[in-house]
């Protein structure tokens, strides 16, 4: 055995294969080591991911979770909102005050089809309004007039529940605010029986020149033109730093202070008219009041 193993030394080329793969070999170890601690430092960092994604993501401890549904996050921030916004036509009123003063002037149908536009958002708000009052004082609008017109059909027609609504947000320290693009003068004896006061109401002033005759319409007011009623709710929230606000109505511009103004949620009303394109974009569509009133606390309670 000696002498085979004698007879058969390693020749260089052998020597040299081995050396190669021993060298392989180490440098290969290290490698690994490396893969180890990458793998397990992935883990690691998705491991906290998990623990502290936000509720609701889909890296969430526990898997995906299902949003919030939106009704029942509107109803929660009913209870806690510090802050109501109301549009006042058709919402807190059965009636729209433009169409009112049409009446008096004769031109009811021409004006209701122009404001059943201007709610559907078909056509800029100022424009609308501006169309609407100048074919009414066409047809015989002054100052004067317009003052009999107020008294004749000015008395509020409330929308059932309304008043009730108002009266427990008021209870539970809600701010509760008439943002409208209505008009002052047909407004403010609806802000008077809800016990509103007159600096939470945002709406439009006509004008008339010294003679009594129609002048157009104060156009610095916020509400005379297209997202107003979103700048409204801004300046309120910088003013008073509301966290939860919440807009109430039953048109375009209303659902404007949600998907373009910071309104937490926004409560479509389709008690007077249904509006398709606003009940789909609101947060919960409602169609009387009394819903509202199912979810606020009673007095009782308060």
């Amino acid at each position: 055995l000696f002498r085979s193993a004698q007879a058969n030394p390693p020749t260089v080329s052998s020597k040299r294969s081995s050396a190669m793969a021993a060298s392989k070999t180490q440098e290969q170890c290290p490698r690994k080591g490396r893969s180890g601690w990458m793998v397990l430092a992935a883990a690691a960092t998705s491991l906290t991911w998990l623990l502290v994604a936000p509720e609701g993501s889909p890296l969430a401890f526990g898997g995906a979770r299902e949003p919030e549904d939106k009704v029942e996050r509107a109803k929660k921030l009913l209870l806690k909102a510090d802050a109501v916004f109301f549009d006042v036509d058709s919402t807190v009123v059965t009636t729209e005050g433009i169409d009112l003063i049409g009446k008096c002037f004769g031109i009811m149908k021409e004006i209701s089809e122009l404001t059943h536009k201007a709610m559907n958002g078909n056509v800029k708000f100022q424009d609308a309004m501006a169309q609407r009052l100048q074919l009414i004082a066409d047809h015989g609008m002054t100052k004067e007039s317009l003052e009999k017109c107020v008294k004749t059909e000015g008395k509020p027609k409330w929308t059932p529940g309304v008043q009730e609504v108002v009266k427990m947000f008021h209870k539970q320290g809600t701010d509760v605010y008439l943002v409208s693009g209505g008009f002052q003068n047909m407004i403010k004896p609806v802000a008077l029986e809800l016990h509103i006061p007159q600096k939470m109401i945002y709406a439009n002033e006509i004008l008339f020149d010294s003679e009594g005759k129609y002048a157009g319409f104060d156009r610095k007011a916020p509400t005379s033109a297209s997202g107003g009623k979103p700048a409204v709710l801004k300046m309120m929230k910088r003013k008073h730093g509301y966290k939860n606000m919440i807009m109430f109505g039953d048109g375009a511009t209303d659902m404007d202070a949600r998907t373009n103004g910071p309104a937490a949620a926004f409560i479509g009303y389709g008690g007077v008219q249904v509006r398709e394109k606003i009940k789909k974009g609101s947060d919960w569509f409602i169609t009387s009041f009394q819903e509202i009133l199912d979810v606020l606390p009673k007095g009782t309670d308060l």
